[in-house]
């Protein structure tokens, strides 16, 4: 998470424009390990699967608690797809790539 720009509602981005894009929110809280490894594993999972069709919008609850409200964040992290719908959710640090493809609709479910 290191050099980006710090706040309550970070954004990463790849450099392709809008269409057919995902769109991935990561809620954490502050800068623990759990929270470095879970975007780690993101950036990972999507530049392997998804590459040049993401956006990341990293979301430290720590800084901004009532941001949970909308998604009905009740875990941390959790990854929320928003687009392409339907929404869905992942809870934990991601690091399960087979369940988290599984979760995203990248992967049929075995």
């Amino acid at each position: 998470m290191g050099g980006r720009k710090q706040g309550p509602a970070d954004e990463y981005r790849d450099e392709t424009p809008d269409e057919g894009v995902w769109n991935l929110r990561l809620y954490v809280a502050g800068q623990t390990a759990k929270s470095i490894k879970a975007f780690e594993n993101l950036k990972k999972i999507c530049e392997e699967h998804l590459a040049g069709k993401y956006t990341i919008e990293l979301i430290d609850l720590s800084a901004n608690p009532r941001l949970a409200k909308g998604d009905q964040i009740l875990a941390l992290p959790t990854l929320v797809r928003k687009l392409p719908p339907p929404l869905r959710k992942i809870i934990g640090d991601l690091s399960d790539s087979e369940r988290v493809l599984v979760g995203l609709d990248l992967r049929p479910r075995p």
